[in-house]
């Protein structure tokens, strides 16, 4: 686990920033990195593929970051492709190391032995881990937010949704960011979109949020809305306004 301003090319499997933040809420963003160790030669992946939305969620961590400046909350981000390891899913499922995306093959995922596997649990998924559970026993949190992006155009389908809200059981947090949203964007903001419980994603949410009884929640921004500093920038400083005013809402209603 590394500090706040450590290179993010490294060989390690994550980095916490802002780790003094003191408001409570504590930020992960799972996919930040689309950094592949050397000795794992990218997966034998072709360079698009390498830097392209399989590999990792383009934007992401920009707006987490920013996010976490402005709600003073740390943020945990994984600082290797998901392709080696999914840190948003358990060791137990399939999806955790795929061995296809949208169709194409990822060579250095497809017959994995079993100890293969649990190399890659031991080596980026139980760290990952761990400094999420630490960095929020650090914080006393009482909030989780995790941050990914998705892409406009997936297996050939337009997704018209532009922000997603997704959560598990708990929607405390999501239904009042939804609320507000409806208030203050004509963006198209959705619940459990494009994606939700039923396709393995709550994983951190169900782990690290819902076993402590914290609010928690799952925000996806799809990626064109992303794709500058800019716009990185305004979509942080949407989505942390948007938080902050749901959590008053519930703070105000309890």
């Amino acid at each position: 686990m590394t500090k706040p301003g450590a290179a993010q090319q490294e060989d390690v499997p994550v980095h916490v920033l802002h780790a003094d933040g003191a408001s409570g809420t504590v930020l992960v963003c799972e996919h930040a990195s689309a950094f592949f160790p050397p000795e794992l030669n990218a997966l034998g992946l072709p360079p698009d593929m390498q830097k392209g939305h399989a590999a990792w969620d383009p934007g992401a961590l920009a707006v987490a970051r920013r996010m976490s400046e402005r709600l003073d909350a740390p943020l945990v981000a994984g600082a290797v492709s998901r392709l080696i390891y999914d840190c948003n899913r358990p060791p137990e499922a399939a999806s955790a190391i795929l061995d296809q995306s949208e169709g194409r093959d990822i060579p250095g995922n497809i017959g994995l032995s079993g100890a293969d596997r649990a190399d890659r649990v031991v080596r980026y998924y139980l760290p990952f881990e761990a400094a999420v559970r630490d960095t929020m026993d650090a914080a006393n949190a009482r909030v989780l937010v995790t941050v990914h992006s998705f892409t406009p155009i997936f297996m050939r389908q337009t997704r018209d949704v532009e922000i997603g809200i997704l959560h598990d059981s708990d929607t405390r947090l999501a239904d009042a960011m939804l609320s507000t949203a409806a208030r203050h964007t004509a963006l198209n903001v959705q619940r459990n979109a494009p994606y939700g419980p039923e396709d393995g994603v709550t994983h951190t949410l169900k782990l690290h949020g819902q076993s402590r009884g914290i609010p928690n929640v799952m925000l996806e921004i799809r990626n064109d809305l992303i794709a500058t500093a800019q716009q990185q920038q305004d979509v942080a400083e949407m989505l942390a306004g948007w938080v902050a005013q749901a959590l008053a809402a519930l703070e105000a209603a309890a």
